[in-house]
Parts: structure tokens; sequence; C-alpha cells
């Protein structure tokens, strides 16, 4: 059986694009010594696959920033507003598409962000023109499996396939349908692997949208065009892969398809597998996604075994390909570099090295006698002793825990009155102006606090001196904050290593690893904390620095948590038991942090949920039931707050077009959601459904070193105070400002604040 792999991580263990990355944005580091950097990450990942023995190693999966983005530019997909004349793209081109960087105007905005399906990274939105043209104008991919040829690999490109990339991108204007440009592309495409085929036997196409509803009318179109490029990467052959989720209901695209092979995910259902191979042409391979590309827990090989034997006595063996579930992009790269962690519970894990290793484990015990060759079953039978360490290990569950969840009643999953009643309590109480200002958390998180953050960690700085410093940084947030004008302001969160990792560290059932990192979006990388048990909170997590923050001003300062739904989102997930059985735990233990920040006086608490959207499943006939359990988590960590406390939420870099009556059903007082790339454009949704509580949409791009201009945010202000009453909205940048320098921060934000003062001024004079 071919082992292969859909991708691996690109940040490398140390995160080494990371570094060059930031070295080149600050003009440490010329182009010249990031390529360098980036041929050697290459390299290096390949070998790694290649010596856990991966077949086929993929290329196409690296990129300096994001995939779609270096689809968008290989085929000349460039808006109008960059200025580019045609032809391949400059490095400046493609920085200013992904970060944008301000052009002769000033004004140029990089690419829409959004979450990549169900996952946490973040992808950059392609802009298509109803009349768009296509060309392969670029030769990044060509380069790299040339490159894998010349070292002694044998390259599998692997690349969005042309669904995708349509349907993944936005409409420039009005709204139009993105399939109609199938047949513009499928030349460009053709064209590719045609070029490709000279050095990839197997060339990929990444269709996870057949995972998602696709239009009926879409079946004809979409056949036709992967026949055709079948026909176009002869005589490579064609494997299409639909990861992140099941295809049973879309079987009738792919049914007698004749492409080399058709990738499943069976982490994600593993019933499909008998439909699939039913399905298949009698030239077509069957691609086995049994290792999960999505979480860092070890395969369970007895389990997987048995669908490859099920597999194997419908379709015959030859005809079976063995690969991860998805790309390992969302997985650490190796195991081995954990020192830290528990070894028991490190014994359950598998990182993208350990993942590709487990393939080739499985194709080797599955092939005939493999099973009793003496390195194969020494390593299944390790694998099956840490299966049953972890399912026998009383460190999973925790009585306390279960009782209580199971006292859930529902009365505590209402505030005790409505927004309308809740309102002028609040207004009373805080006494803000219209459209009152504010951000959504953190601040820049400086060299000097996390090199001070580090040597604590390391115990070379005492407890006592760590505080000292942390509670100075503070202080000077909120004189910053006072300095600009701010209305509601925040502690800056300098004690925090991330929104997530930071509250994990103080629950139970939590562990942490020291290289754990995963690509977020760009150079922006996260390290997940691993849920292994039931969670629960042993004391309060944020109470010091919020009460220290507000007995620095009469203002008021927020109380900041992150969100049921999110910290499961983005954490590593135990698989043993429902998502929705850990996500209800969580919530519990925010209840008791939104309680205990209330009993101490804080009159503002935000409990961010980015997450709540993108955990939603691919198929929408099945987010009615998933939205209505995360909403319901949600409203459990707040209803107890009181009438006069306001509760504030933060949701970004989403699609909220068909959730507005569930996010209305959060009844958060406040919702802050990110707008400034898309110009207000998410705002048309809640007007539309009549959201009925306050609204801030974001005014500044925070992925982006540009600063706008008071006019500009002024501007984005208008739009939305044309969707959303006044009264109602307030003025915030898109997310949190942990990313970017004070120098850049200090006057976006002076700016946002003149932009608020202005349009006040203005509904003033109008009587509001």
């Amino acid at each position: 059986m071919i082992t292969h792999s859909l991708g691996f991580p690109r940040m490398g263990l140390a995160r080494e694009l990371k570094t060059a990355l930031e070295a080149r944005f600050a003009g440490t580091l010329d182009a010249a010594g990031l390529a360098r950097v980036a041929a050697d990450l290459r390299l290096r990942h390949w070998r790694l696959q290649a010596a856990a023995g991966i077949d086929l190693v993929p290329v196409g999966d690296f990129s300096l920033y994001d995939h779609m983005l270096d689809l968008a530019v290989l085929f000349g997909v460039v808006p109008a507003r960059y200025g580019h004349a045609g032809g391949p793209a400059d490095e400046a081109l493609y920085w200013r598409m992904a970060r944008g960087e301000a052009g002769t105007d000033g004004r140029v905005t990089a690419l829409e962000m959004t979450k990549w399906f169900d996952t946490n990274y973040h992808y950059l939105v392609p802009e298509f023109e109803p009349d768009q043209s296509f060309a392969l104008v670029g030769t990044t991919i060509l380069d790299e499996a040339a490159q894998a040829r010349a070292a002694g690999f044998t390259p599998k490109a692997v690349l969005p396939g042309p669904v995708t990339f349509l349907m993944l991108g936005a409409c420039a204007g009005e709204p139009f349908d993105r399939l109609a440009l199938l047949p513009r592309l499928l030349p460009a495409y053709s064209q590719l692997l045609a070029k490709l085929a000279e050095t990839c036997p197997w060339i990929e196409l990444d269709e996870p949208v057949l995972c998602q509803d696709l239009p009926a009318d879409a079946l004809a179109p979409c056949r036709a065009a992967w026949t055709a490029l079948a026909e176009a990467a002869a005589p490579a052959r064609l494997l299409l892969a639909a990861p992140y989720g099941s295809l049973a209901h879309n079987l009738d695209f792919v049914r007698d398809l004749p492409v080399g092979a058709l990738h499943i995910d069976l982490v994600r259902d593993p019933s499909q597998l008998a439909l699939a191979a039913k399905a298949l042409a009698p030239e077509t391979a069957l691609s086995l996604g049994l290792i999960d590309g999505r979480n860092i827990w070890r395969v369970d090989a007895a389990a997987a075994l048995s669908r490859i034997a099920l597999a194997a006595e419908r379709l015959g063996p030859r005809r079976l390909m063995l690969a991860p579930s998805c790309s390992l992009l969302h997985c650490p790269v190796d195991l081995e570099a954990e020192t830290d962690l528990d070894p028991e519970i490190q014994s359950w894990m598998a990182f993208a090295v350990q993942k590709c290793r487990e393939v080739r484990l499985l194709a080797d015990a599955a092939a005939p006698s493999g099973a009793g060759r003496p390195e194969v079953a020494d390593a299944l039978a390790e694998n099956r002793r840490a299966w049953e360490s972890r399912r026998a290990s009383p460190r999973l569950a925790d009585a306390a825990v279960r009782r209580r969840t199971a006292a859930v009643s529902q009365d505590m999953f209402h505030r005790p009155a409505a927004f309308a009643a809740r309102a002028p309590l609040q207004a009373e109480a805080l006494q803000l102006p219209l459209i009152p200002t504010t951000t959504i958390g953190s601040f820049p998180q400086t060299p000097e606090i996390r090199q001070t953050r580090a040597k604590f960690r390391r115990g070379e700085l005492a407890a006592a001196a760590y505080e000292a410093f942390v509670r100075g940084q503070v202080a000077e947030a909120v004189a910053r904050q006072e300095a600009l004008g701010l209305d509601v302001l925040v502690h800056g969160e300098p004690e925090r290593n991330d929104m997530v990792e930071f509250f994990g560290e103080k629950l139970a059932g939590f562990c942490f690893t020291r290289n754990g990192w995963v690509q977020s979006y760009g150079s922006r990388c996260v390290k997940p904390p691993v849920i292994y048990g039931d969670v629960s909170r042993p004391g309060p997590m944020t109470i010091g620095l919020a009460v220290f923050a507000q007995s620095l001003t009469d203002k008021p300062v927020k109380g900041m948590l992150t969100g049921p739904s999110t910290i499961l989102a983005w954490s590593f997930v135990r698989d043993d038991q429902p998502r929705e059985v850990t996500r209800r735990q969580i919530a519990l233990a925010v209840r008791d942090e939104v309680a205990d920040l209330e009993a101490q006086g804080i009159r503002v608490i935000q409990i961010d949920e980015p997450g709540l959207r993108e955990g939603l499943p691919l198929r929408r006939r099945d987010w009615e039931t998933s939205l209505a359990l995360a909403v319901d988590d949600f409203r459990l960590a707040a209803a107890v707050a009181k009438a006069e406390t306001q509760i504030h939420t933060h949701m970004c870099y989403a699609d909220f077009d068909e959730i507005v009556p569930e996010v209305a059903a959060m009844d958060a007082d406040v919702i802050s959601v990110e707008a400034s790339r898309s110009r207000m454009a998410p705002l048309a949704a809640f007007a539309r459904d009549g959201y009925p509580n306050a609204i801030g949409p974001g005014l500044y791009d925070i992925h982006s070193p540009r600063v706008p201009s008071a006019e500009e945010m002024e501007d984005l202000l208008r739009r939305a105070a044309a969707l959303i009453d006044p009264a109602r909205l307030w003025a915030n940048p898109d997310c949190g400002l942990k990313t970017r320098a004070w120098d850049e921060v200090t006057p976006s934000l002076a700016n946002m604040v003149a932009a608020a003062r202005r349009l006040r001024a203005q509904l003033a004079g109008q009587g509001l």
C-alpha cells in the first residue's frame, strides 16, 4: 500500500519560518535569506517524512504565508486595488496582499481573512471579478517539485482544487456565481498539472468543499472539471482528496470518476468507507485517512487495521493508499522534542513525525505476514499498551465534576433580566458616552514582556519580582488608555502567553507542551493546551490583576475571559468522550470566574468566543444542534452575572451571515466583531436580522502593519451607523493587539478615538 502525506507543518520545530518572516518584515533579512530558510525547511521536512516511512512526500503544502494566497498569485488573481499590471507577482505585491502594507494612497488593505473550514487556521480569501481572467504566471510549486526530485524524493504535488479555490473565494463587488468561472480557470489548472506531471507521479487536488453542501447544479461542471484535469495530469495520476469531513452525501460528485485515487477522511466519518468504496471507478484507488491530522492522540491501531481489512476485502489491497486524515499543518512537528510532559500522558500522543510513522506501521501491519515481523509486532504491542493505559487511567475522570455537570438546571442559562431591562441599568452604572470606545483585550507583547516571562518560567526571576513587573506593565497600559481617551479600559494581558493556554494553565484536566506550536496564520503560531481529563477550576484565574487595574482608574476596566467554545476549539481535546461534555465542564469553570469578578466589583466582563463559529460542522443541516449546545454553554458561563453587569463577547474572522439569530441568543450585552477588511460587510446580516443588542464593529485591522487614519475609521463608523442604531454602537479594533507594536497601536487607537468623537459630536448635534 502506498503511503503519503497531505501536508506537513510549515513553521519548523523551533519556528524557524516565523523567525525568518519577522526578520524579513523588520528589514533585517533579505529576500534571498528568507528563500534559503524556506528551502532548508522544506528539505528537512521531506527527510523527516521519508524517514518515517512516507512514500510520496508532499510539495506545494509549504507556504511563506498562506496556500490560498499562493494559488491566487500563481494564477494571477490580483485585485485591482493593488495596481498590478499582470504577469508574475513580485515579493512586494505578495506581502501587500498578505499584510496590507500601505500603497501609494496609504489605504491598500490586505485580502480578507477567515477560518479554513472548522479548523483554527486562517486563510486569505481570494477575490474574483465576474470577468476574472486566469493564467499560470508563477512557478513556486514547480520549483518546489524540482527541488524535491533533485534531493532524491518522490514528490506528490498538493494544491487546493479548482472548486474549493472558487467556492472559498469572495466576490469583488456584487455577488455572482463563482462556479461560473470554472471554465475560465481550468486551462490554467490544466497547464499547471501538465508541467507538474514532468516531476510528480501523483498530483493531489484538495476539495474539502465536497464535505459541505454543494448546489445541485454544480454536479455536472465539477465532474467535467475533474475529468478534464485527470486527463491533463497524465501520465501523472490525479488524487482527489476530501478531508475535514464526510463525503457520503456528495458521492454522486465522484461516482465512477476516472481519477487515480480518492482520499476520504475516516477520522471524521468512519462510516463512509463502504459507500465510498462502492462509488469508485474500477481503476481508482482509495486513500484511507486513518490517522487524525487534527489532534495529537495516537491512532488506535487495532481499530484502524480493521478498517483497512474491510477496505481490502472490498477493493483488494493493491487499490488502497494510506495517509493521515488531512494535512498535518494542524499538528506540532515532533513529540520527541517534548521533555516536560508526564511520561504516561506523553505515551498517549503522536505529533506529525509520529503520525507519519503510524501510517507506515499500519501499511506494514496490513501487508501479508506484516504483523508477524518482530519490529511490527513490537510496535503494535506498544500501541496496545498505550491505549490500555489511557482507558484505565484514573486521571481522566473527576467524580465531583461529573456530579456538578449532571446537576445543571434550566434556570442557570438565563440572565436575571432581558437586555431591554438590563441596558438602562448598565447605562446608569457605567455612565458611558454615545459610541463608547474600547479595545478587545490584549496590548503589545513587547520583547521585554516575553523575555521577562521566559526568565520567570526558567526560574531565573523570583515570583515577587515577576508579579511586580507585570503590575508595572498593567499600570502603564491603563495610563496609556487614559491618555488616549478610551472609555472602557483593559488591563492589557501582559501576564498571558495565549488567550487559551493561559486559562488552561489555571484549570485542572490540562497539560502543556514545550514545542507544540501550530500555525494560526502567516507568521503567527499558537501552542494549544492539551485537554486529557475532566476540567474544573481549582481557584480564581484573573481576579488579582483585574482588581488591581480597576483600582488605578475611575473608568470601567473589563475583566477578560476566554469562552468555553473557544477554549475547546483552540485546544487539543480528549477524544474519549463527546466534545460537548468537555465544553460543559469548561463553561462551569468560566461561570465561577464570572461570579468572582463581579463579586470583586468588576462591572464589565468580556467572554471571548471567536471559536464558536469555527467549530460548526461542515454541513448546515448539523448546525442547529451544534449551535444550540454552544450557545447554551456561553449562556451558562455568563448568566450568573447580575443585570447591572455588562457582559461583552468577541467573535472574529468568521462568516456570521447565517447565524445571527444564534449569536443573538447568546444574549451578550455587547458583541465586537471583525469588520474592517470587509468594510463593515458583517453588519449587513446583523441589521437584516434585527440583532437587538449592542455591537462593536472592528475599525482597525490588527493583522496589518498599517496605521489607519481617523478619516478612514470615521468612514467605517458612518457605514456602521447606517446599519446599526448609534445608541447600540461601539468602536473598537478587529481583535486583540498583542501581535502589534506600540508605535502602530498608539496612533491607530488615537485615530479610532478621534473618529468616534467626531461622529459622536455630529450625532449629538442631531439630538441623539
